[in-house]
C-alpha cells in the first residue's frame, strides 16, 4: 500500500470515528433518559458495563488477540474508572438533581480539562487556537442551550454539580492517562478491560446504594429493555472503541 493509500486510509477511519462518538455517543444520553424510568442508573451502568466489556473481551480473544500482562491490566482498569466509572457514574447520579441544560453545559466543558491535563502532564501550554475553539465551543453549548433552560423548578444542587464537575476533570484526567500509559497491544482488549472495570465499580455503587431491593424485572418497560440494548451496543461497544482509537489517533485537543 502506498503511503498515499496509508493516510487516506486512516482520515477515513477517524472520520468514521468521529462520526461514531459523535452519533452513537451523542445519542446515549437520550437513551439513557429512557432506561432509568424502569432501571435504576447504577445497576444499568453495572450490567451494561459488564455484558458489553465481557462480550467484547471474549471477542478479541477468539480473534487472535493476545492475553494482557498485569501492567497493561492495571493501566487500563485504571483509565476505565476514571472514565467510566467515576465520570459516567457522575452523571447518572447527577441527573437526578441537576437541571439538564447545567448538566450538558458542564459536561461539555470535559474538552477544555483534557487540554489543560494534557498541559500539565507534557509541560507544553496548548496553541491560543486550541484554546479559542474549545471557548467557542463552550460559548456555542450556552447559546443553543438558552438562558432559561439552566434553571429547575428550585435552586441548583451545588453537591450534584460539584460531583458532575469531578466527574468531568476525571473523565479528562483518564482520557490523557490513556494516552500515555502501557496499554495493550489490541485496542479491543484495551477498550473491553476499561469497561469491564467500570461495570465493577458501578455494581459495587448498586450494592452500596441499594438500588437492588427496589429494582423488578416486571417494571422493565419495552421502551426501557431497547434502550439498555442500544446502550450496550451503541454506547459501550461502538462509542467507546471509537474513542478510544481517537485517543491514539489525534490529539486531545
Amino acid at each position: 500500500m502506498t503511503p498515499a493509500a496509508i493516510v487516506s486510509r486512516n482520515r477515513a477511519h477517524v472520520i468514521t470515528a468521529f462520526a461514531a462518538v459523535y452519533l452513537a455517543w451523542g445519542s446515549t444520553y437520550l437513551f439513557i433518559k429512557f432506561a432509568v424510568e424502569a432501571i435504576p442508573p447504577f445497576f444499568l451502568g453495572a450490567t451494561r458495563f459488564l455484558v458489553a466489556g465481557l462480550v467484547l473481551y471474549l471477542a478479541a480473544r477468539l480473534r487472535g488477540a493476545p492475553a494482557p500482562s498485569r501492567a497493561e491490566s492495571r493501566a487500563a482498569a485504571t483509565s476505565g474508572l476514571l472514565m467510566l466509572g467515576i465520570g459516567n457514574g457522575s452523571v447518572l447520579w447527577a441527573a437526578q438533581v441537576v437541571p439538564s441544560g447545567l448538566l450538558a453545559l458542564i459536561i461539555a466543558g470535559v474538552p477544555l480539562w483534557m487540554v489543560l491535563a494534557d498541559w500539565i502532564g507534557r509541560g507544553t501550554p496548548p496553541r491560543p487556537p486550541v484554546l479559542f475553539g474549545v471557548a467557542m465551543g463552550l460559548i456555542g453549548i450556552a447559546i443553543l442551550l438558552g438562558p432559561r433552560i439552566f434553571v429547575g423548578r428550585g435552586n441548583v444542587d451545588p453537591v450534584g454539580a460539584l460531583v458532575l464537575l469531578l466527574g468531568s476533570v476525571s473523565w479528562a484526567v483518564g482520557s490523557i492517562w490513556t494516552r500515555h500509559q502501557e496499554r495493550p497491544r489490541s485496542a479491543l482488549i484495551s477498550v473491553a478491560l476499561q469497561i469491564t472495570a467500570a461495570g465493577v465499580a458501578f455494581a459495587v455503587a448498586t450494592v452500596v446504594s441499594g438500588e437492588l431491593p427496589r429494582f423488578s424485572v416486571d417494571d422493565i418497560t419495552p421502551r426501557a429493555a431497547f434502550a439498555w440494548v442500544y446502550l450496550v451496543l451503541c454506547g459501550s461497544l461502538i462509542g467507546h472503541t471509537a474513542y478510544i482509537y481517537l485517543l491514539g489517533a489525534v490529539s486531545p485537543a
